[in-house]
């Protein structure tokens, strides 16, 4: 399966960068393409609880995530993984959180199979597509979600 990795400081201690990111409330400010929860599990982000999300018209359509693990970070180091069914691929996405210089170090993680939803995603047209332009845009999409989260996490020290 392929992978796809971004890793930025944040200005946050672990602890609060992990609450900051499972704090759903506040996706729409930092996820890419984020537009509004459709429906939560109450005990989110505890293994096994579901969150169905909605992108922005354009973007990946209704997006499943089901939590594989949570650790807490006064458990260890921080670490979010999910299960992520949407329509153009499934896979599994794992956010840390560490300590870093000034903070935390915020590491997001894709590893993606991709649907067969168009001819350009099949065989090895699939595999072309994937490998010059899909996993490049995937890779930028984690990097301009953890570039506003770091932002975000800049103006919660601020408050």
């Amino acid at each position: 399966m392929p992978l796809v990795r971004e890793t930025r400081s944040v200005p946050l201690p672990v602890g609060r960068a992990a609450e900051l990111w499972v704090d759903l409330s506040r996706w729409a400010t930092f996820i890419e393409g984020f537009a509004h929860v459709v429906d939560v599990d109450e005990n989110w982000p505890q293994a096994g609880s579901k969150l169905v999300w909605e992108s922005v018209s354009g973007g990946r359509g209704r997006v499943t995530e089901r939590v594989l693990s949570w650790v807490a970070p006064n458990e260890g180091p921080g670490r979010l993984s999910t299960q992520v069914f949407e329509e153009s691929l499934i896979g599994t996405q794992t956010i840390t959180f560490e300590p870093g210089e000034g903070g935390s170090r915020v590491t997001a993680e894709l590893q993606y199979e991709l649907q067969p939803t168009t001819f350009a995603r099949q065989g090895v047209i699939g595999k072309i597509s994937d490998l010059f332009f899909i996993r490049r845009a995937l890779s930028d999409s984690l990097a301009r979600t953890l570039r506003r989260f770091s932002v975000e996490a800049a103006e919660e020290i601020a408050l």
